[in-house]
């Protein structure tokens, strides 16, 4: 029996290949798509699957063609966010056509695959040890569903990354240097250290961020139409990263995203004005960088 030292290279398992033909297939369904841009945190509970697809929203009300990958395979919110969760993948000829919400976003979610309840499991070969292969299998099927689904033209293709700032730098080498990065915060000290553990693991890769967006900067009441605090103080932990605007936590879109709805549908929503904001300020800033589809070539 062999141990981990004496294996040569792939072993004989041609995997080196397997994977280099994996990246040809990513390439070429990713050919159409301008910018790709994962929207991160570290941190779970910052609202960063809903703040998406908002964001979602107002890039398409922009005119831009628009779609979101849910990377948080086992905590996948964008089906339920986008009312999919009926949808079937069902490939053709041309790849696997990509659902679209009635506003016209396209949405890729586990949550299409897997139905709520159910947990999505990994199989492993080791009983008991199903934490040697999971993470492996995570990326696997996170590269399957970037190599066959057929993304087309796209101005934007969000990527909604799950928690967990050890691994913002898998995700950084999975979708290419020239994928663009948003990280989302709340103002707590908390969320703000681990963001920043985020920052500064993305710091060592080629990745451009494009700044930080802090969510829940108060709540907005409704009774009196004003922005109460949420926190008690403004955090101590400064990010050393532009902020690209803030944004409220408003009920009215607790109560749409639990129903398949977006800002977009309120357009009077205290919310809807920030977030087309930070839309804009993200087209301006990805402008200057170049087109994700011309680098990878």
């Amino acid at each position: 029996m062999k141990g981990y030292y004496d294996i040569v290279g792939d072993g004989g398992s041609d995997i080196l290949e397997q994977v280099e033909a994996q990246q040809a297939s990513i390439a070429r369904s990713l050919s159409g798509v301008r910018n790709l841009l994962a929207v991160g945190s570290g941190k779970g509970g910052v609202g960063k699957s809903t703040l998406t697809m908002q964001l979602a929203c107002a890039l398409r009300e922009l005119g831009h063609a628009v779609s979101i990958l849910d990377a948080d395979l086992n905590g996948p919110c964008q089906a339920r966010l986008g009312t999919l969760q009926d949808r079937v993948l069902v490939p053709d000829d041309s790849g696997v056509p990509v659902p679209k919400t009635r506003n016209g976003i396209g949405v890729v979610s586990m949550g299409m695959v897997v139905p709520e309840p159910r947990a999505v499991e990994f199989e492993s070969v080791a009983s008991g040890s199903s934490h040697t292969w999971r993470a492996t299998k995570e990326f696997t099927v996170l590269r399957e569903l970037l190599a066959c689904m057929n993304w087309g033209k796209l101005d934007y293709l969000l990527v909604d990354l799950p928690p967990g700032a050890e691994r913002i730098v898998q995700y950084a080498e999975l979708l290419g240097p020239a994928a663009l990065f948003v990280l989302v915060t709340i103002p707590s000290d908390m969320s703000r250290g681990i963001v920043a553990r985020s920052l500064d693991a993305l710091a060592k890769t080629p990745n451009r961020i494009l700044g930080y967006i802090e969510n829940m900067d108060g709540y907005y009441c409704s009774d009196c139409g004003r922005v109460k605090p949420l926190f008690p103080v403004p955090s101590d932990v400064k990010l050393d990263l532009d902020c690209l605007g803030t944004v409220p936590f408003d009920p009215e879109l607790a109560a749409l995203c639990d129903r398949g709805g977006s800002l977009a549908d309120s357009p009077g929503s205290f919310s809807w004005q920030p977030v087309q904001r930070i839309a804009e300020e993200v087209c301006r800033r990805a402008s200057e960088c170049a087109p994700y589809s011309k680098e990878r070539r």
